[in-house]
């Protein structure tokens, strides 16, 4: 629990603004967790190499971390609703120019920098800012759990989604049609249109400049260890989103298992953030964020040892979905902690702009090494190590507010 919570103690909830935040959670959430199921007919169909279709996604990551910042700082100072529309309008056109197979350069440009502009700007740092500014200090990590488990029944939902249009109608027309679902955003996005201004934000906060801002955080021990060890998180997680349905091909596995697989770590990702959101509102956040890389090493390193089956493939799933997300809701509630919600939108990001690079390394790197030594298996040991590094940079991250002499406390 945060160690300046609010006085305020109502328990209402602002469902309105939380429902609308979660369908939009699920809508940017969903697709890019499907990106790895249009990579074998993509190529199949271009000729194209694995390593092309990863620097699409690993641009696309890096795109999502790299606008993040930049988009929190706009809904900050203008209001969440206008990022959010702006993300539908950049997302469905990524997606559209990705179905256009003429060259790669539709590919990087469309799956990579546009989509990856608009998850930026429809993202996890975005709509969990606004629900931030809009409730109590002791329901924070809740809503944060909320919001991320509906990214995570997103991700549970598209997997048979994509595939299913996938064999019914080709990769391209499935791409097309998750382009038109985007352009539900804009309007699903109305109720969250407050900014940084609004809400439970304190005077303190208000007061405080974005230079003030940033120079407080990067000074801040706590706050760089927290950014340092979501880079893992980025890492683990987006190489297993692009390439888990390529390695389960490859390692003679029938491709209904990695839809299977990719549908479990969704499913149970919702119980997972749900759970985290709890856990988070009563231990310690810092040991268990370190806990959670533990056992995502302990995991991986069971898959890789123990014979690989398709029975393997759903336990190591249902084990991964549980620890997918479960490191959202208490990383994004320890910056409101240290720092408060006045630039919630633009700290986050930056801490998500870690996690981002992670992203497009583990996923460049996949399909790098794969091509280099006919292998995944590289890229898994190096997710081992990172996890073990994550739990040690997280154990010393202390859970309360930045000392601010000269001002009141953030809420």
């Amino acid at each position: 629990m945060s160690a300046h919570a609010t006085t305020d103690t109502r328990p209402d909830y602002p469902w309105l603004i939380i429902a609308s935040g979660c369908l939009i959670a699920a809508l940017t959430f969903g697709p890019r967790s499907a990106m790895g199921f249009f990579q074998i007919p993509m190529l199949a169909d271009t000729g194209w190499t694995r390593t092309d279709f990863g620097l699409a996604m690993a641009i696309q990551n890096l795109m999502w971390g790299l606008g993040q910042p930049f988009f929190g700082v706009i809904a900050d100072r203008f209001g969440t609703w206008r990022v959010l529309a702006l993300s539908g309008l950049m997302y469905a056109a990524g997606l559209f120019l990705m179905a256009t197979p003429d060259s790669l350069w539709f590919l990087h440009m469309g799956g990579g920098v546009l989509a990856g502009m608009g998850i930026a700007a429809g993202s996890f740092g975005i709509v969990l800012a606004a629900f931030a500014r809009n409730v109590t200090a002791e329901q924070r990590s809740f809503a944060f759990g909320m919001g991320t488990a509906a990214g995570s029944a997103g991700m549970f939902l598209f997997a048979p989604i994509s595939q299913t249009l996938i064999d019914a109608f080709g990769w391209q027309d499935s791409l097309l049609i998750m382009s038109a679902l985007m352009l539900l955003v804009p309007v699903l996005a109305i109720p969250l249109r407050g900014n940084s201004a609004s809400g439970r934000t304190s005077q303190a906060d208000i007061d405080q400049s974005i230079g003030a801002a940033l120079r407080e955080a990067f000074g801040h021990s706590s706050y760089l260890l927290l950014t340092a060890g979501f880079f893992v998180c980025g890492f683990q997680v987006a190489f297993i989103t692009a390439h888990f349905p390529a390695y389960i091909a490859d390692i003679g596995i029938d491709a209904r298992y990695a839809v299977i697989g990719i549908a479990a770590i969704g499913f149970f990702n919702i119980i997972g953030s749900l759970a985290s959101g709890i856990i988070g509102q009563k231990y310690s956040k810092p040991i268990f964020l370190a806990l959670i890389y533990i056992g995502r090493s302990i995991a991986v390193t069971a898959f890789l040892l123990l014979p690989q089956t398709g029975t393997s493939v759903v336990v190591f799933s249902v084990v991964m979905g549980l620890l997918w997300l479960s490191t959202v809701p208490p990383t994004n509630a320890l910056v409101a902690i240290m720092f408060g919600t006045r630039y919630l939108g633009m700290l986050g990001g930056i801490v998500f702009l870690s996690h981002q690079v992670g992203s497009f390394l583990g996923i460049w790197m996949g399909g790098y090494l794969f091509e280099r030594f006919g292998s995944y298996d590289p890229v898994w040991w190096l997710g081992v190590a990172l996890g073990l590094f994550a739990a040690i940079v997280h154990w010393p991250i202390k859970e309360s507010a930045v000392d601010r002499p000269l001002a009141q406390p953030a809420e």
